[in-house]
């Protein structure tokens, strides 16, 4: 991972909200295509040693992605993301909210507000997340968001640098 990269992770328990700002080295079409796509997705939503399957995808407003992130041992840990908003290469907005594996939401969930801006071939992915609760806020902390979130992004990172190479 090139270390030069701007992250920033912020946390407002007062608004309910998470902040993150992470620049990627790679192109915006590059960037978008691995954050709307389910087979890439796949290949870097879950920090390893987990890992993610998406059962089914729609990428539109009023289309789902239903995954699971699944543990060493086969555990499941299922998860819907409802898309509301899109503008194709610039924001989306998702719902997310956990489930189980027959699609029943675990309420309260969170809004996501992903934002994507390219600059020299550099693109920067802007996310805020506004939870429904302060206690899901809390419960995202304790759970280790951060850290895992964390993960993502550098996986996200080693998957950009395979896309770029193709």
């Amino acid at each position: 991972m090139n270390s030069n990269l701007l992250f920033d992770f912020s946390v407002n328990k007062e608004n309910k909200t998470v902040h993150i700002v992470r620049e990627f080295n790679a192109n915006l079409e590059v960037v978008w295509e691995a954050w709307t796509t389910a087979e890439l997705l796949d290949q870097w939503w879950a920090p390893k040693p987990f890992g993610s399957k998406t059962k089914f995808m729609n990428f539109e407003v009023g289309g789902r992605r239903f995954y699971a992130m699944v543990s060493p041992d086969g555990q499941e840990r299922w998860s819907i993301q409802k898309y509301t908003s899109i503008s194709p290469k610039t924001n989306f907005k998702i719902f997310s909210v956990f489930a189980d594996k027959d699609e029943n939401p675990e309420l309260p969930g969170s809004n996501w507000d992903l934002n994507f801006s390219e600059h020299n071939g550099m693109t920067k992915v802007s996310i805020t997340i506004k939870n429904d609760s302060l206690a899901r806020l809390e419960k995202m902390i304790e759970m280790g968001f951060q850290e895992g979130f964390t993960i993502l992004l550098q996986q996200l990172d080693e998957l950009m640098l395979t896309l770029k190479n193709k």
